[in-house]
């Protein structure tokens, strides 16, 4: 049965004119993530090299050309539609399997008769799809503004609490163990465990794994933002997105892409892969926004920016296809927004033409 069709698409935000563009994220290192990074020398253990190998997993969408051509691409584009995702692999709606443990003949020094909870670090079937939907905190943005720093810092420590009350729920109740990332928020620039923040020739914030932590410049954001400063949403649904990212390293889901992106060998395979996860980050940052559209507040009106936006932003012709498509990525970020279950955010499991 053929999906809905997609509602009209929205137009771009108030103040946006024809001469005005978000200028693209900067250069990408060969390794299609921090520029000053570079894999370790020496290998201490598994978690350690997966963590360093990593590196930045930033958030480096490129970017809305002007509006002449933004208007020659919607004529040739498509409305998507949220897509349909198979359940076939897993129920989403069934529990964990459990087993409890053998109790040692030691009296007091016996084991917990608590089961023990089996989780799927996979890719594919991984347990975070049984998570089902967010918690939906009590996240009232307030006015900030993205060119004071103490403000735009705040904003950010604050809207990233509210990530952790909406996604902490969700995953413990699947067994998955929680615990919150770090921040770095400087005001122009810094340097972290995986190199400069922003990175040379960027400005998105991004996330490093080795130390499950958040890195941002809010000048370098606010400098690129300031055509989309009416709203902040947008910015937020990429700090959602760069929390994306440490959900899918708390799950195990970070571990086996880059596993099997070691693995692959070909240039194309390991874009391809790396295209699933960029995605299922930005699915899972709707899913936020989502989650904090009442309170927020996400009207009916800032919904339609952030679809517009997400409708814009993508891989740069002649660039390295790491983080997909405009097509693509207002799929994704459409479909966490309008089908808010972890589930439906399952890339792995879609055809190459849903992640290109």
């Amino acid at each position: 049965m053929p999906p809905p069709p997609a509602p009209p698409q929205p137009g771009p935000p108030p103040g946006w004119t024809p001469n005005q563009a978000v200028p693209p994220y900067g250069p990408r290192s060969p390794y299609g993530y921090a520029p000053n990074w570079r894999p370790p020398k020496r290998k201490s253990s598994a978690a350690a090299v997966i963590g360093g190998l990593t590196g930045v997993l930033a958030f480096v969408f490129v970017a809305i050309v002007v509006a002449s051509a933004v208007l020659k691409s919607a004529q040739r584009h498509d409305p998507v539609s949220p897509i349909a995702l198979p359940t076939s692999t897993f129920d989403p709606t069934s529990k964990p399997s459990t087993s409890k443990p053998k109790s040692r003949p030691t009296g007091k020094d016996s084991t917990s008769d608590k089961p023990a909870v089996t989780l799927n670090r996979g890719l594919k079937n991984n347990t975070v799809y049984r998570a089902g939907s967010l918690a939906q905190p009590n996240c009232p943005a307030g006015n900030a503004s993205i060119y004071n720093h103490a403000q735009f810092k705040t904003l950010i420590l604050k809207t990233g609490k509210c990530m952790g009350q909406a996604w902490a729920p969700a995953l413990k109740r699947v067994g998955i163990e929680w615990r919150p990332p770090g921040y770095m928020i400087a005001q122009r620039r810094g340097r972290g465990a995986c190199g400069d923040y922003p990175s040379p020739g960027s400005n998105v914030p991004y996330y490093c794994p080795s130390n499950s932590t958040i890195y941002a410049s809010t000048s370098a954001m606010a400098e690129e933002y300031g055509p989309l400063s009416s709203w902040n949403g947008v910015i937020i649904s990429m700090m959602g997105h760069e929390y994306g990212h440490h959900v899918q390293h708390l799950t195990g889901i970070s571990e086996s892409w880059w596993r099997r992106y070691q693995e692959s060998s070909s240039r194309s395979g390991q874009l391809a892969l790396t295209r699933r996860h960029e995605l299922q980050a930005t699915c899972f940052g709707a899913m936020f926004m989502r989650a904090v559209s009442r309170s927020y507040p996400v009207t009916v009106a800032r919904r339609d920016t952030l679809l517009w936006a997400y409708g814009h932003l993508g891989d740069p012709p002649g660039g390295p296809r790491d983080h997909g498509s405009t097509r693509s990525n207002a799929r994704w970020f459409r479909q966490g927004y309008t089908r808010p279950k972890a589930y439906q955010c399952n890339t792995w499991v879609m055809g190459s033409s849903y992640v290109s």
